[in-house]
């Protein structure tokens, strides 16, 4: 079997109805763990959503990438705090075949790093995360500020 190209990545996950309408069980590699329908759609709402799990990972993805850009232009980033706060606005969308985000805001806390190093990484991320690159071309409103303590 040949290794992949390093620039390919491949991920598969899953998802599937429980007896509780609105909870889906997912599972990634060899990982579980549930995801409910908000309570707008009569769902249970318990667990988090779809969309704050979507959110999530652009977070994560963004905490995890700027580590991994400050470490290879060898910046002494120390820590990261990624906050997002997402609207769907079914009123204010850009398309009318699909919902999107109407709008999303970043907020980035950095630690350890000048503004101008600050500025690289958080770039850097923009740049290279797959989430957030969908996210940046479907919604109309994204907005990323960061702040360095």
């Amino acid at each position: 079997m040949t290794n992949p190209p390093p620039t390919l990545r491949e991920y598969d996950v899953s998802a599937r109805s429980t007896d509780l309408f609105g909870r889906v069980l997912c599972g990634a590699r060899d990982h579980h763990f549930v995801i409910d329908g908000p309570i707008q759609n009569d769902c249970p709402g318990e667990e988090i959503t779809p969309a704050e799990a979507f959110l999530s990972g652009v977070a994560a993805c963004g905490v995890e990438l700027m580590h991994v850009i400050a470490r290879d232009q060898q910046l002494n980033l120390e820590r990261v705090a990624v906050k997002i706060h997402g609207e769907v606005d079914r009123s204010k969308q850009r398309r009318d075949d699909v919902t999107t985000f109407s709008s999303v805001r970043f907020d980035v806390t950095l630690w350890g790093v000048s503004q101008a190093e600050a500025g690289t990484v958080v770039d850097g991320f923009r740049r290279r995360c797959p989430l957030f690159g969908s996210l940046s071309v479907a919604t109309s409103d994204v907005k990323v500020e960061y702040k360095i303590v």
